[in-house]
């Protein structure tokens, strides 16, 4: 049985034990140690990396009761090691782990909810309450949460007695009877947990809610704490001046420069398809009339574009007016004809340029993969007058 030095000190980086068992695992080798502070995945908190003797540990795992470090190299059973544990991204975990039970204890007691799920990646964690909170009430969670971190509450780890834990009232997600270990976050939160957390509420730093969904019937919050919140920041921050310089406006009024840029925007939109509906009627304006068929290819209309050209096309020709845009890798189509009935004929159409589409008896729209040759051809074979 391996002594798990974190549950007497969390702030333990490096230590020495003694190999009791190496053996092989996958691509590598699992070393157990008869004491260690490297934590193994568990309580959604992610197992420990660092090093033993200089050798990398990848990640650490608990399986069948046995913590096994998982490394490249292989180490003699009995051999005396230093262990040393990646302490950055350990405390990391910390702070998020401890922020967690924060923000689950407050949300309980404000609100009522359970936590249901717990999950840590990248930094972030995710919490899945068991009832939907409202703007306010998040807004009021990150506010509770961070009054208990600047307040620097005490956080105690202990493993009560069966007699005791019988009259405690804890958070925990499943029925334990023994070797219970409680959390207990002064004046805040008292929840089972087997991860080590920080001592003090003020070594977590700030609490920040990053977002929230509905989910399943309640609500998933996404948090950050710590140097992973002060990580957000930056990158808010930096977004931020970007924004400021591109604009050439203060960094507090990136809001309403982001907003008069998009009604400019819109105003330039609706000015440039007001001239590109006009340059498309003078287009059509030129069109000659012909018999049979009048088969159009233009450079970068869209397909409303397209209705216009061949719907002025359909009334100076005796066919139909079929009107593409695009390459080969992907042409729009709109077909008008006031003479032939179309839509029986959308489907061989398609079939011979390789398209997709459909209409009316008078149009049809979609689009093609083929060439402009293949497209002739086929307008030419599929739409005749008076041929059903």
């Amino acid at each position: 049985m391996t002594e798990r030095l974190y549950y007497a000190d969390s702030h333990q980086q490096s230590f020495y034990a003694r190999v009791i068992a190496c053996r092989p695992a996958g691509n590598g080798w699992a070393v157990v140690l008869d004491r260690t502070a490297f934590f193994p995945e568990g309580g959604g908190q992610p197992g420990d990396t660092g090093t033993l003797n200089g050798v990398p540990v990848s990640d650490t795992r608990e399986e069948e009761g046995e913590i096994l470090h998982f490394v490249s190299l292989p180490f003699r059973e009995g051999a005396q090691v230093s262990g040393a544990l990646d302490w950055d991204r350990r405390f990391g975990l910390m702070q998020n782990h401890s922020g967690e039970h924060i923000l689950s204890g407050i949300a309980h007691r404000l609100f009522g909810c359970d936590n249901v799920g717990f999950h840590m990646s990248g930094g972030e964690i995710t919490i899945d309450l068991s009832s939907e909170l409202t703007a306010q009430q998040l807004e009021r969670l990150e506010e509770e949460a961070n009054r208990v971190v600047f307040e620097d509450r005490s956080v105690r780890t202990y493993f009560p007695k069966p007699e005791v834990l019988e009259n405690l009232r804890y958070r925990s997600k499943r029925e334990m009877t023994e070797n219970v270990r409680l959390v207990e976050i002064e004046k805040c939160d008292l929840c089972a947990c087997c991860a080590p957390h920080v001592n003090h509420t003020g070594e977590i730093g700030m609490i920040r809610l990053l977002g929230s969904m509905r989910h399943r019937g309640g609500t998933r919050i996404t948090a950050a704490c710590g140097k992973h919140a002060l990580e957000d920041y930056r990158r808010i921050s930096r977004a931020a001046e970007e924004i400021s310089a591109l604009l050439s406006v203060p960094r507090t009024e990136t809001a309403q420069g982001v907003k008069r840029q998009s009604e400019e925007l819109e105003r330039a939109r609706a000015e440039v398809s007001a001239l590109r509906r006009r340059i498309v009627e003078m287009r059509a304006e030129t069109l000659e009339p012909v018999e049979g068929n009048m088969i159009l290819f233009e450079e970068d209309l869209s397909s409303e574009e397209l209705r216009l050209l061949a719907d002025a096309g359909a009334d100076r020709c005796t066919g139909v007016c079929a009107a593409f845009s695009g390459s080969g890798d992907g042409v729009r189509y709109v077909i008008v004809s006031r003479h032939v009935d179309l839509k029986r004929r959308s489907g061989p159409f398609n079939e011979a340029v390789s398209g997709r589409g459909g209409g009316s008896s008078e149009m049809l729209r979609g689009s093609c993969h083929a060439s402009r040759q293949t497209i002739e051809q086929a307008v030419t074979a599929v739409f005749r007058r008076g041929e059903e």
